[in-house]
C-alpha cells in the first residue's frame, strides 16, 4: 500500500481558473470603459490604448529574452497593465510619454522585482504616478470629450477644489461627459465591468464597496452636501481604481476583512489628498500607499488555523 501513496507539496486542490483566464476576464470587463473612451474622446484614444498595450507586451517579451527567462506574455498580464495604464491617461498625452510610462510599469515596477506575483505595487498605478511626476504638464492637461464643444477645461475635481461650479449635470458625470483620463470618466461603463468581475468571482465586493462608500461618506461630511458628495464620488478615478486597481491579486490583501480595510484606507487617503493635498486627485497615491501596507493588513487579518494555538 505504501508504494501507492503520493507525497507532494501543496497545492493539492486545483481549480480550472488560470492566470490567463483571470486576465482575460479583466480585459473583457475593461472593454466597456475602453469603448466609452473612444466614443467620448475620439479616435486618438485608440492610438493611446494601442501604444500602451503594445509597449507593455513588447517590453515584457524583450525583458524575458534578455534575462533568458521563460516567455510570459501569454498570461495576458502585460496586456492588462497596458490597458489599465492607457485608461488612466489623458487622451492628449504624447505617445512617446505613454511608451515611457509602459516601460516604467513593466520593467521597473513588475519585472525587476521578479515578475507577476512578486511586484510590491500595482504596475499600472505606479507607472501613472511616475508619469505624473515626470510629465506633470501633459498628465494634468484635461481634455474634454469630443462630444462637447469645449476642447479643454479643468477637471471637475479641480473645479470642486477651487470652489467653482462643476458646470455639468449628475447624469453627464455618470455617463462620462466631463474632463478627465480617457477611461476613468464613464462611471456607467466601469460599473458594468466591475459587476462583471464580481459575478465572475474574479473579485469580491469588499474592496470596491469600502472604497466607494468611504469616499462618498467622507465627501458628504466634508462638504455637507449630498450633491457635492456625489460629484466627488463620480469625479477622478475612484470607479476605475475601486474595481480594477485596488482589487489586484498580487498587491492587495487576500482576506475579506483585509480587503475591506484596504478599501477603507484607499478612500480615506484619497479624500485627505483631495481636500488638503496639493493634487486635486488622490486615487493613485492612495492605492500605492495601501499596497505598501498590504503585508501588515494581511498579517493582522489572517484567519487562525483551525486547532491552532494563539501566540
Amino acid at each position: 500500500m505504501e508504494e501507492n501513496l503520493i507525497v507532494s507539496v501543496s497545492p493539492h486542490v486545483f481549480a480550472k481558473r488560470t492566470t490567463k483566464s483571470i486576465m482575460l476576464d479583466v480585459i473583457i470587463a475593461l472593454v466597456p470603459a475602453a469603448i466609452a473612451g473612444v466614443i467620448l474622446f475620439g479616435p486618438r484614444s485608440i492610438a493611446v490604448i494601442a501604444a500602451c498595450v503594445i509597449s507593455c507586451v513588447g517590453f515584457e517579451a524583450l525583458f524575458n529574452v534578455i534575462v533568458k527567462k521563460k516567455q510570459t506574455i501569454g498570461d495576458l498580464s502585460a496586456v492588462v497593465t497596458g490597458l489599465l495604464l492607457a485608461l488612466n491617461l489623458p487622451v492628449s498625452i504624447p505617445i512617446w510619454q505613454a511608451v515611457v510610462g509602459s516601460f516604467a510599469a513593466i520593467i521597473v515596477v513588475k519585472n525587476l522585482f521578479g515578475g507577476l506575483g512578486f511586484n510590491f505595487a500595482n504596475p499600472a498605478i505606479t507607472g501613472r504616478i511616475i508619469m505624473l511626476i515626470a510629465f506633470t504638464g501633459t498628465m494634468t492637461a484635461a481634455a474634454m470629450p469630443s462630444v462637447v464643444d469645449t476642447v479643454a477645461s479643468a477637471t471637475p475635481l479641480a473645479q470642486l477644489a477651487a470652489k467653482e461650479d462643476v458646470g455639468v449635470s449628475m447624469l453627464d458625470m455618470f455617463l462620462g461627459v466631463r474632463g478627465g483620463a480617457l477611461g476613468e470618466t464613464c462611471a456607467l461603463a466601469l460599473l458594468i465591468g466591475g459587476i462583471y468581475l464580481i459575478v465572475r468571482k474574479v473579485i469580491t465586493w469588499h474592496t470596491p464597496v469600502a472604497f466607494l462608500g468611504s469616499v462618498f461618506l467622507l465627501s458628504l461630511l466634508y462638504t455637507g452636501s449630498f450633491e457635492n458628495a456625489m460629484f466627488y464620488l463620480l469625479s477622478g478615478g475612484v470607479f476605475i481604481g475601486a474595481f480594477f486597481m485596488a482589487t489586484d491579486y498580487v498587491t492587495t490583501p487576500t482576506t475579506h476583512l483585509g480587503q475591506f480595510v484596504f478599501g477603507l484606507g484607499c478612500g480615506l487617503i484619497t479624500c485627505l489628498i483631495r481636500f488638503w493635498g496639493s493634487y486635486p486627485e488622490g486615487v493613485s497615491f492612495s492605492i500605492l500607499l495601501m499596497n505598501i501596507l498590504t503585508p501588515y493588513i494581511e498579517k493582522l487579518t489572517m484567519h487562525k488555523p483551525f486547532g491552532g494555538v494563539a501566540k
